[in-house]
């Protein structure tokens, strides 16, 4: 049976092109989700899909860095896939762990797309820096209410039981009460 996996980064995305191109390979089951692929923690569809294939299965995908972005996790990824004996293809890639060519041409374009995402890390920390630098970027506004912290504090409540009370961790008490 192939078993298709299709996965974008983010809500706005669309994953319309590859579910086409999943349904027209003759994927049975599809699998779907909008979360970064920079890790395999959070992937849910993907463990539940990598714990559905069987031996003789096929999982495929459209392009390599649908399924991981960093080489450990794809090397992770198929052996998991080969241990169960599941073949991985992709559609718009010479990919295919029958062949010692498609094996290769798996762990090239493994290295590549851990090496992108690295890339746009190093863009996003520089543009970051720039910005602090000329005081535009302040960081994310905090979601804890500082005047409430101060407000149970001064009515006798130490920082454990504030904590409590405003559903947050204590560091992020102690945090405001020092600043």
């Amino acid at each position: 049976m192939k078993v298709g996996y299709a996965r974008c980064s983010s809500v706005s995305q669309d994953l319309g092109v590859q579910l086409e191109t999943l349904k027209k390979v003759g994927c049975g089951k599809i699998y779907q989700e909008k979360v970064s692929g920079t890790s395999t923690q959070g992937r849910d569809e993907l463990k539940e899909c990598l714990d559905y294939v069987r031996e003789g299965d096929e999982l495929v995908i459209t392009r390599i860095d649908r399924l991981a972005r960093s080489v450990l996790d794809l090397q992770l990824i198929v052996k998991e896939l080969s241990d169960k004996k599941v073949n991985l293809s992709a559609t718009e890639q010479s990919i295919n762990t029958k062949t010692p060519e498609g094996k290769c041409f798996l762990d090239m374009l493994g290295v590549f797309a851990e090496f992108e995402t690295n890339l746009r890390k190093e863009r996003q920390s520089e543009g970051i820096l720039r910005a602090k630098q000329k005081g535009v970027y302040k960081g994310r506004k905090s979601s804890i209410d500082a005047d409430k912290i101060k407000e149970l504090k001064d009515s006798g409540l130490g920082a454990s039981a504030i904590a409590k009370e405003m559903n947050i961790h204590r560091d992020s008490v102690y945090r405001v009460l020092k600043g």
